[in-house]
């Protein structure tokens, strides 16, 4: 393995410094095979996302496809709970119901350009891997898709979907059989399939550049929350962005507009599973120490002498035990607030969702909501939530929590 990039002191909290570091965190720690695909990234990628003829495409597809601009929608019984103004932006009402689809479109688009014409991802929760497949189908293109088999049991409408539309899922059978195994399935496949394969990754995780590139196609969800926040309030500037944090998409695009701007505080949610110390957890901040995952250096839960430590989520979205290395930096500069919700906190704040507004979260999701309760607002505080997905995923977990009605009430 070689290490193509070394850290310096410059960049900003936005972006990485040319070598892909956010501070101490970032890199592209790889394997010799495949070296070559991700210089032909780090050379092409920003030339190619911000080229005329690519940004129609891909502002079109969010458009007209995908459904953006999602709703900022003022939460008016949930603010009412906590004595404040908290707006919802709707990234589960997207196509395929999460944020994901918007990487996808743009990471498809970006593989098309360089000539690829078979595309291989990792998936969790399976809302990437749905929106992997789906671009895919769009464009025609070959997908094959890498899950942990626990993940596969536990989201198999997910499964299906991805198989409806085309889609060759892989079970990974290895370690936990969940997030983590999935990518290193897909990078083992990317190794043996360098010429003809770009790997759809689908957090800010991974090595240069793809935690920069995943969270600039991410980052219309801050771009909107901003306009439709001064429409609302004639302030784009919220006090509170709070969201939930794995490997940190939907928090990176959640932050990402806001990021210099030092009066709106950061607040990341990590998944504490069954408890921080339970040894079932998955809150890489509090667990974790610097190490190498999958590609690149970040906080990484593992033991004494380096081996990776399996974590917990009842959100199949939250069970890795890294985090991405612009949270990592956030986290280590203070920049952002780093908050953890149990899985019984998760459920319960996401059925208190759905019972005061009508939105059935995702689990991910829910963690952020969770939170809510660990924060002290004014009531003249605007907080922004990233509903980074919707329910129906989870209705398998979510009827299994459910409370036994007696028949007749």
């Amino acid at each position: 393995m070689i290490n193509i990039t070394t850290p310096n002191n410059k960049g900003s909290y936005k972006q990485p410094n040319i070598f892909g570091y956010y501070g101490n965190f970032g890199g592209a720690y790889i394997p010799e095979m495949l070296h070559r695909n991700v210089e032909e990234l780090r050379n092409k990628y920003l030339q190619i996302m911000y080229e005329e003829g690519f940004q129609k495409e891909f502002q079109n597809l969010l458009h007209d496809y995908a459904g953006r601009p999602t709703p900022l929608f003022f939460a008016e019984r949930l603010s009412k709970q906590f004595n404040t103004n908290i707006y919802l932006k709707r990234e589960d009402l997207n196509h395929t119901g999460a944020h994901k689809i918007n990487n996808a479109i743009g990471q498809v688009l970006l593989a098309m350009r360089l000539g690829k014409k078979r595309i291989i991802a990792e998936t969790g929760a399976g809302q990437h891997g749905v929106a992997t497949a789906t671009v895919c189908a769009l464009k025609g293109l070959e997908c094959i898709v890498y899950m942990g088999e626990v993940d596969m049991e536990r989201q198999q409408p997910n499964v299906a979907r991805m198989q409806m539309l085309g889609a060759t899922v892989i079970p990974a059978t290895s370690g936990s059989k969940t997030l983590k195994d999935a990518t290193n399935e897909a990078i083992r496949d990317w190794i043996n399939n360098p010429n003809d394969t770009h790997y759809v990754i689908g957090s800010v995780v991974g090595p240069h550049p793809y935690p920069d590139m995943v969270a600039r196609f991410q980052s219309v969800i801050s771009e909107e929350m901003k306009k439709q926040l001064l429409e609302k309030t004639g302030n784009e500037l919220p006090n509170y962005v709070m969201a939930c944090v794995g490997g940190g998409s939907n928090a990176a695009g959640a932050f990402y507009h806001f990021l210099d701007n030092l009066s709106v505080q950061l607040v990341a949610v990590e998944a504490a599973g069954c408890g921080i110390n339970s040894g079932m957890s998955a809150a890489t901040t509090q667990l974790g120490k610097p190490g190498v995952l999958h590609g690149s250096k970040s906080l990484v839960m593992q033991t004494e002498d380096g081996q990776v430590v399996e974590p917990h989520s009842i959100s199949a979205g939250l069970d890795y035990p890294g985090i991405g290395p612009l949270h990592a930096h956030l986290y280590q500069s203070g920049r952002a607030k780093f908050l953890s919700a149990t899985d019984t906190e998760a459920l319960e704040a996401a059925f208190n969702l759905t019972k005061m507004e009508g939105i059935i979260p995702a689990l991910e999701s829910a963690h952020a909501l969770a939170a809510l309760h660990q924060m002290k607002f004014k009531s003249t505080d605007v907080t922004i939530i990233c509903l980074s997905g919707r329910g129906d995923k989870d209705l398998s977990t979510y009827m299994k929590a459910m409370p036994i009605i007696p028949k007749g009430e």
